[in-house]
């Protein structure tokens, strides 16, 4: 007697437990062991106004097969509740043990339905039972389109051969999601790119509530003048556009070029002996160039120096000469010989100049070898003359 009481006890603990657990509950029944369920996965969901919403729905039984009528129990108004299997308006669906049968219940509103929360209530009736199954339909305004365009510095700074990189968000702060364009307004001379992840694009999709880190990419086509440049960057997404201006500031630069008066790059010397050639060094940069330090790099053995070693400062257009006193190897034997001149600003690029360099054998040693030719000259006349006689 009592282990039929544990029996009894543990049954009745298992129905009840399977009771609690099941979706819809069972309202009405005859008969035991008739049970009928019915559920969704999603009973609660938000919507925006008029727009129809589905309700993917499941019947089931553990019992025997049955037919199973369905009907909205609560039904608000403005609302339109149809039930769908198989793409078709149904009104009752036949269930089996070993099969659930998933209806689409569609609620569309039947005119203009204002913002708020919505509840419903399906009602499944089989053989004998009846189950419920309450949803709930949140009804929100939707966020009109809008893009917006923003960084943190929006002013740049660099010389006229920087690339200016400005980091950009690119948000999408509507419920659509939207295809948007990049367009740049570049101030003449320079050339822009958009960048993301790396890669060079001129539009890209946006989801709503996304965004996205763009890169802003401004170089200019060759040497400009110191200022402030304007550039506006464009994302347009359908109807809605949005802007962003930034500011290039390009310092000025010293731009340097070496050569010789009147463009000359050629100059003679004799070994071993200084021999001064006059060099030019130009600025036609944007800015002035300060302590201009000269160098030279010369073949084996050579030495040259400037007078002066630095220039102080050399401004936007004008021109200053120095010296070079280049002096070639005691060894050096005659011929064409290169000698690079480099001029180096403390702030810019260095520019430099190829000197051909001719070098001559020494007066001097001409002399000697006139004396010596004229001597030999003498010797053999006097011999012919000696022996010539006898």
């Amino acid at each position: 007697m009592r282990r039929f009481f544990y029996v009894a006890l543990i049954l009745s603990l298992v129905f009840v437990a399977g009771w609690m657990a099941s979706p819809a509950l069972a309202q009405e029944g005859t008969g035991a062991g008739q049970a009928l369920f019915l559920y969704t996965k999603y009973p609660s969901q938000v919507t925006e106004p008029g727009k129809t919403v589905s309700f993917p729905l499941t019947l089931k039984t553990d019992t025997k097969a049955q037919i199973v009528t369905l009907s909205m129990k609560a039904l608000p108004d403005g609302w339109d509740a149809t039930f769908r299997g198989s793409g078709r308006i149904i009104k009752a669906a036949y269930i089996t043990p070993d099969k659930d049968v998933t209806v689409d219940l569609k609620l569309e509103p039947t005119g203009e339905v204002a913002a708020g929360e919505y509840h419903f209530v399906v009602l499944a009736e089989g053989d004998g039972i009846k189950v419920t199954l309450p949803l709930d339909l949140t009804v929100e305004e939707k966020l009109p389109p809008r893009l917006t365009f923003t960084t943190d510095l929006p002013t740049l700074k660099g010389s006229p051969t920087s690339t200016f990189r400005f980091n950009t968000t690119l948000k999408n702060e509507g419920d659509e999601d939207l295809d948007v364009n990049l367009i740049a307004d570049a101030p003449p001379g320079f050339n822009v790119n958009f960048k993301l992840s790396g890669k060079d694009i001129t539009s890209l999709p946006l989801e709503a509530n996304g965004s996205k880190r763009i890169t802003v990419e401004a170089k200019a086509f060759g040497l400009i003048p110191a200022g402030s440049y304007p550039l506006k960057v464009i994302a347009q997404g359908g109807d809605v556009q949005t802007e962003l201006d930034l500011t290039i500031e390009v310092a000025g630069q010293p731009d340097l070029k070496v050569s010789g008066p009147d463009g000359r790059l050629s100059g003679e010397a004799y070994a071993g002996k200084e021999s001064p050639i006059k060099v030019v060094v130009v600025n036609n940069g944007t800015a002035a160039a300060h302590n201009v330090e000269l160098s030279a790099s010369t073949p084996s053995g050579w030495k040259v120096t400037f007078d002066p070693k630095t220039i102080d400062a050399i401004p936007v257009g004008e021109q200053v000469e120095v010296t070079a006193n280049i002096v070639p190897g005691e060894k050096a034997i005659a011929g064409d010989y290169i000698v690079t001149v480099r001029a180096k600003p403390a702030e810019g690029s260095n520019s430099s100049a190829d000197f051909r360099i001719t070098v001559r054998t020494s007066t001097l040693w001409g002399v000697i070898g006139v004396v010596v030719i004229a001597i030999a000259v003498g010797v053999v006349a006097l011999a012919v003359a000696r022996f010539g006689r006898r």
